[in-house]
Formats: structure tokens, C-alpha cells, sequence
């Protein structure tokens, strides 16, 4: 059976940032990278609102970005 391993993880914050002429909201995204695989996910929660405190924008969205190798 094949497994899974978590190889990098990010943790992505989506800002709005604006209105575009339609209407439709401009998304801006910041990533950090090299985030410990074994972050839970109220840690990453913590670190996204001392972040989010630095930004002037509204927060869109936390994102975690996981990729993974698949072993067999």
C-alpha cells in the first residue's frame, strides 16, 4: 500500500486588497515558507494573527500547503 510523507509545508495568508471594476474582490497572497511539518493547526493559527496584526488589508483566508512524496 502506498504512503503519504509530508515533505514541505507552507502556511499562506489571502489578503483582499481591493475591488476590481466588476466588482470582484482582489485576492493578494503572502506565503511563508519552510513551516515545521509537525505544526499543529492552532500554532499556525496563532502565527497567521500575529501576521494578520501587521496588515493593513482584510484577511481572505489561512491556507496550510502541505506536498507530499508518495512511497511505495
Amino acid at each position: 500500500m502506498a504512503q503519504a510523507v509530508i515533505a514541505t509545508s507552507k502556511l499562506r495568508l489571502v489578503f483582499q486588497v481591493g475591488m476590481d471594476d466588476e466588482g470582484k474582490p482582489l485576492l493578494k497572497a503572502k506565503t511563508f515558507s519552510n513551516i515545521q511539518k509537525s505544526a499543529t493547526p492552532d500554532q499556525l493559527l496563532q502565527a497567521a494573527q500575529a501576521f494578520i496584526g501587521l496588515s493593513s488589508d482584510t484577511l481572505s483566508n489561512i491556507e496550510r500547503v502541505d506536498n507530499s512524496e508518495l512511497l511505495a
